[in-house]
């Protein structure tokens, strides 16, 4: 008990005293909006490629984004699972026990984002083949995109976005937010100097991977910074890889909230992947106009994703600490929140569909009239998409890696995939867009009943406050006066 003797209540006041709303709100709204900065510089991109009115080099950028988003995926393994596994240690009062879980994770997160890196660098044209660059023009395209961002700067995109989940267990939501905010600002501001300004005409794609290349780079290194000056009197942050990273459970834990996490970011990327390759069929102006119509729609999907990614320290702490009935209030919150985000943005992309297409393809009137049709489609999904997340989310938080495991395969790749080509065959090219809400839904239902499940047996009643005793490797009943 000597660490919890030594514990003060400054390190949970955040936590422990700030009213569930306005702790969400702290928490919630800087991820968001973080996660609406990264949308808008990945649509930036997209637009300055427009501004070449070649759907060639639109297509080229567009069908890169399963490869680079699986570094997402590997940032949310390890990000999400550890942020899972340490708000619920500092519910427990556990501190070394979120430090060791914190070192782990991010040295794991490293060598994982240059596994995969070097994977990609040996099997570069396969997969550029897969994801929609049959067409020579294109491969070439996309093979330079993926070498700039993926291959040469692919670790420290991953490592960006592991750190933002990680100081946000402090509750420095704003602090994360910072580093992915200004990263895609400066993401933004270098893609016209690099495409336009430095590289000569015909090498706009070319500038455009530099400057995301930078950009995150830039965005990791704050988050180094943020690290070294605050580590020693940080709770949370260390890289300290000790003997106890491995013991325990703490790998077990980390994995079991974040694979659901990083299979969800696999299973959307995968899902994307064989949409462009089915669309590919349709010809270059149907591929182009589902690139865009996909980056438009991810504004809605990242939007909800930030809240419930920002409510997971929160739910996971007040779980962890007993406090069943706070859970429940904060689950009910973030899903009323993140609805009604996503039928906002579902109402401005039905009214708006074709002038937001139009923004960024302006040489071809086919890709915009197919462009504007599947975001229409895209976007029905939108609020059961977002439910069905805060729910994915909730789970995650908590522990049941099982339960959030399952509904993100149902979400991504055990419906929707047969589902494009089954309705491929009845509805051909608009059949294959139409799956994509289809699987919302039912994912969205499953989700509901889970939760509904386990709403009834566990979040009635508050339970008493467990140490986990890191001596000992149990769990022990405290009384929580005494442990502040």
């Amino acid at each position: 008990m000597n660490n919890m003797q030594a514990a003060d209540s400054r390190k949970i006041d955040f936590f422990e005293n700030t009213p569930i709303s306005k702790a969400l709100i702290k928490l919630a709204l800087p991820t968001a909006l973080g996660q609406i900065v990264l949308v808008i510089y990945n649509i930036a991109d997209t637009f300055y490629i427009g501004l070449t009115n070649s759907n060639i080099n639109t297509t080229g950028v567009t069908i890169c984004m399963p490869v680079f988003m699986i570094l997402t995926s590997i940032a949310n393994l390890f990000g999400i699972g550890a942020a899972s596994t340490i708000s619920r240690a500092l519910g427990k009062l556990s501190y070394q026990r979120a430090k060791d879980t914190c070192a782990f994770s991010f040295w794991f997160c490293l060598f994982s984002s240059l596994l995969y890196c070097l994977v990609v660098f040996i099997c570069l044209d396969p997969i550029v083949d897969f994801i929609g660059g049959k067409d020579p023009s294109v491969h070439v395209l996309a093979r330079e995109y993926i070498i700039i961002t993926v291959i040469l700067a692919g670790a420290f995109t991953s490592l960006g976005s592991f750190s933002s989940h990680i100081i946000r267990t402090e509750g420095k939501a704003v602090v994360a937010s910072i580093g992915v905010i200004g990263a895609g600002i400066l993401n933004i501001l270098l893609d016209p100097l690099f495409m336009f300004g430095i590289l000569p005409p015909g090498r706009e794609v070319y500038g455009a991977a530099v400057a995301t290349a930078l950009s995150n780079i830039i965005g990791f290194l704050f988050f180094c910074l943020y690290f070294i000056k605050n580590r020693k009197k940080s709770q949370v942050l260390s890289v300290k890889l000790r003997p106890e990273c491995f013991k325990n459970k703490i790998p077990h834990f980390v994995f079991d909230a974040g694979i659901p996490a990083a299979i969800m970011t696999l299973c959307e990327n995968v899902s994307y992947a064989v949409l462009d390759n089915l669309m590919a069929y349709a010809g270059t102006a149907a591929l182009a106009g589902i690139g865009v119509a996909k980056k438009i729609n991810m504004l809605a999907h990242s939007t909800v994703r930030g809240i419930s990614q920002g409510a997971l320290p929160l739910l996971g702490y007040n779980y962890s600490a007993g406090k069943r009935k706070d859970t429940n209030k904060t689950i009910r919150i973030t899903v009323s929140f993140s609805v009604s985000i996503a039928l906002i943005c579902f109402a401005l992309s039905f009214i708006f569909a074709r002038n937001l297409i139009h923004l960024f393809i302006r040489e071809s009137s086919e890709g915009v009239n197919y462009g504007s049709r599947f975001l229409i489609i895209l976007g029905i999904g939108a609020p059961f998409s977002a439910c069905a997340y805060t729910f994915i989310s909730f789970f995650q938080a908590v522990g049941h890696g099982k339960l959030s495991l399952l509904l993100a395969l149902l979400r991504k790749g055990i419906v929707d995939i047969p589902l494009m080509i089954i309705l491929n065959m009845i509805i051909p090219v608009y059949g294959i867009v139409f799956a994509t809400p289809l699987a919302d839904i039912i994912c969205c239902v499953a989700a509901l009943l889970c939760f509904v499940s386990f709403a009834a047996k566990h979040l009635k009643h508050n339970k008493a406050r467990k140490f986990y005793n890191t001596e000992t490797g149990k769990l022990e009943i405290i009384d929580k006066n005494q442990a502040r």
